[in-house]
């Protein structure tokens, strides 16, 4: 089915790579300190998202994709 794809794949913009890392972030100013927001990344856009969420202090975790709690 094509949304189970799509659900799989890279977050990062125009890539349709299969996810192989969840990166669980939250923003402190709008999200309880235990929500969790999931972005998913391959293997080559897994250090560009985490950048960006963490420059903005919003990274929590990374798990290898299919370890999410």
């Amino acid at each position: 089915m094509v949304s189970e794809v799509l659900g799989t794949q890279c977050s990062a913009k125009g890539c349709r790579v299969a996810a192989v890392w969840a990166l669980q972030w939250n923003n402190p100013k709008l999200h309880t300190p235990e929500r969790r927001k999931t972005w998913l990344a391959c293997d080559e856009h897994r250090e560009s998202l985490g950048n960006f969420l963490e420059l903005r202090g919003f990274l929590r975790e990374v798990t290898p994709f299919g370890a999410v709690s």
